[in-house]
């Protein structure tokens, strides 16, 4: 003789906890893509300027 039996799992998740991680996670992947283009925009005006010309416009731009 055999008897069917039925176990129900209930699970309870944090929403909180889950809401923070993935806002964690987006913020940290949005600054990753601001660092990588502020790097590639200072490669690129190294490249086309030159580092004393950049230098020399960074001065020029903070002092007047």
């Amino acid at each position: 003789m055999t008897t069917d039996t039925q176990t129900t799992i209930k699970s309870q998740e944090d929403v909180g906890y889950e809401t923070t991680k993935f806002a964690l996670g987006v913020g940290i992947f949005m600054a990753a893509l601001v660092g990588l283009w502020g790097t590639v925009c200072i490669l690129s005006a190294l490249t086309n300027g030159g580092p004393l010309n950049v230098l020399k416009s960074y001065l020029t731009a903070i002092i007047g």
